[in-house]
């Protein structure tokens, strides 16, 4: 049986349980604190902060976009993306990633990058970032840095990926 999760842009109410979904997600408090700054940072763009929910409404996943350039091109960065631990393996990461990818490229975006599971993302349509140029200013596992063009029309840019800076890259 497939379920269809509810997707829809952040709101102002949604913050503690996004919080809470990220704590329980991850071993560490980083990512629900690098959420937190990534808040407060010009990096944030409104309706690029994706919640997953049930069908009664409760928020159980959540996936976020931030500007990131390549180069002085503009992109987006894809992550944090976290599900609550009993809903992980059923879809709704997914949906709200679809979701987020949809809303970027309503808003006119091009270019998205994850660094992330090789086996995850390319389901979503991303590929290895260094086959097209890109790359980072730090050592990671080339397999995990990973780009999306969302505009076949606009081909991705190759340079180096300058994350905001509340990731710390």
């Amino acid at each position: 049986m497939s379920i269809n999760w509810i997707t829809r842009a952040e709101t102002s109410t949604d913050i503690p349980a996004l919080r809470e979904i990220s704590l329980a997600a991850f071993d560490t408090p980083l990512e629900a604190d690098l959420i937190d700054a990534l808040r407060a940072d010009s990096s944030w763009i409104d309706g690029l902060s994706i919640v997953a929910t049930d069908q009664g409404g409760r928020a159980i996943g959540h996936a976020l976009l931030t500007r990131c350039h390549i180069d002085d091109r503009p992109a987006l960065c894809l992550g944090p993306v976290a599900v609550r631990p009993e809903y992980q393996r059923a879809g709704v990461g997914s949906a709200a990633i679809r979701a987020s990818l949809r809303a970027a490229k309503e808003l006119g975006e091009h270019f998205v990058t994850v660094l992330g599971h090789p086996a995850y993302y390319p389901r979503f349509g991303f590929a290895r970032a260094s086959d097209h140029g890109i790359g980072l200013s730090i050592d990671v596992p080339d397999e995990a840095m990973m780009a999306l063009t969302l505009d076949a029309d606009h081909p991705l840019p190759s340079g180096t990926v300058r994350y905001a800076t509340p990731f710390g890259i």
